[in-house]
């Protein structure tokens, strides 16, 4: 007996995983496969503890780590920003409902082997020790730009054309000078490289809005972080899907992906045939049909202390800008705790990653490594970046990318908006949920 699916879904990662809800939201029939018996995939959270040890081949833990079972350790932590656009997916979709945010405790820039608070807002700015009193005033005065403004109203553009003029001439106007482009362009815009002085500046002020309109709504960062970890969220979709019709299949082989004429026209798994019109999946599922384009190291330190110069936060984020260790891409560290109700009493989840650019990786995460000293135990991993070979128009499958170095989500939520308007032909646009309007 041949079942039917408008969508089938391969693999349980987050990304996946929105887009399922949204599909199901949207009156789709979908079918939900996952070859491991845990949700998450790539971006799974490790619960207890003793499996991350096992993971990772590492041996251990030693019984001062307390109880396994108070442990959820995310192997790709990410951050979310307060007001960004997956926030804003999470309460479209109503998967809010099954989760509890806390903020997370501070946003930090490292300069010359220390590391500051960001100023994001401009009382922050009175205070920082990032910059001299002239460049906090020039500093205000960007930050007000960009609060003020309103892509609609040409007023607001103060003679520019944030189309034309590039990032590198606004900063000009506002005569900042380089300290102040650095923590700017990569700890408040989160530019992960120089790019994007040479690019249109309307990118730029966007984010610098968004950085500080996040900042007013919670502080003491603009971050946000499930407690119990990122693996809720998975969980939390599986029962939205499941209130809408989908069906969820964990641990569950996939043989093959049957194509006729080139596009995609059912999933064979565990003998059965799934028929389909559309396959989302992410890269494990197709290794053809993707290209390797880098590669991403992560290190997931576990302390029993805070990081020194963050005010004892027991979370926090910490941006390490390229420019600073002679590199072209940053290096990110996320430090969750007991607080976010992912670790026991008292210890540390710190996370060092970042795109990797030589032979030695784990030489080129010891600045962040140094940061975070004494640590107790470290896990490596060094995973391939991989994007899809094509667009899915003509098979219609679409794959999502490899989540990157990053540790927060904002260039994951373009790749979720990027696939939801090659498979629906739509834009992804939400105002509230569609039950509370």
């Amino acid at each position: 007996r041949m079942q039917e699916y408008d969508i089938i879904v391969l693999g349980t990662g987050l990304k996946e995983c929105i887009l399922s809800g949204l599909m199901s939201q949207s009156g789709k029939k979908v079918l939900h496969i996952d070859k491991n018996p845990y949700y998450g995939g790539e971006s799974a959270s490790i619960s207890p503890l003793e499996q991350l040890y096992k993971k990772f081949k590492v041996p251990g833990p030693a019984k001062t780590m307390g109880r396994g079972k108070e442990w959820n350790i995310d192997l790709i932590p990410k951050f979310f920003m307060a007001n960004g656009e997956l926030v804003k997916i999470l309460v479209h979709t109503e998967v809010t409902r099954y989760l509890d945010f806390k903020v997370v405790e501070g946003s930090y820039v490292y300069k010359a082997g220390k590391v500051h608070k960001v100023p994001g807002t401009e009382e922050e700015a009175q205070a920082s020790d990032l910059m001299g009193m002239f460049d906090k005033r020039r500093f205000k005065k960007l930050l007000l730009f960009a609060l003020n403004f309103d892509v609609r109203n040409p007023r607001t553009y103060q003679d520019m054309d944030p189309n034309k003029t590039t990032t590198r001439d606004l900063f000009c106007r506002f005569d900042l000078g380089l300290d102040v482009m650095e923590f700017t362009g990569h700890a408040i815009a989160l530019h992960s490289s120089e790019n994007y002085l040479d690019q249109p500046c309307l990118e730029t002020i966007r984010r610098i809005k968004l950085y500080s309109e996040s900042l007013s709504r919670h502080n003491p960062s603009p971050y946000i972080y499930p407690v119990y970890g990122l693996g809720e969220l998975p969980q939390g979709f599986a029962r939205l899907s499941a209130e809408y019709g989908g069906t969820f299949l964990l641990n569950r082989a996939v043989d093959e992906i049957v194509m006729d004429n080139g596009k995609v026209k059912a999933v064979k798994s565990d003998g059965k045939l799934f028929h389909c019109k559309q396959l989302i999946c992410d890269p494990s599922y197709v290794p053809n049909r993707v290209r390797k384009v880098g590669r991403v190291i992560r290190v997931i330190c576990l302390l029993n202390h805070p990081v020194k110069n963050t005010h004892d936060a027991n979370s926090c984020q910490i941006i390490l800008p390229q420019a600073q260790l002679n590199r072209k891409s940053d290096i990110y560290i996320s430090v969750v705790s007991y607080a976010h109700n992912v670790a026991s009493d008292g210890v540390y989840i710190a996370t060092v990653s970042t795109t990797v650019e030589t032979s030695n990786p784990e030489k080129e995460v010891q600045p962040g490594l140094e940061l975070l000293e004494p640590i107790m135990q470290k896990f490596v991993s060094v995973h391939n970046l991989v994007v899809p070979n094509e667009d899915g128009k003509r098979s219609q499958i679409f794959v999502s990318r490899s989540y990157d170095s990053t540790n927060h989500f904002e260039t994951e939520c373009e790749d979720i908006k990027d696939m939801y308007h090659r498979i629906t032909g739509a834009e992804l646009r939400f105002g509230g949920s569609h039950r509370h309007q």
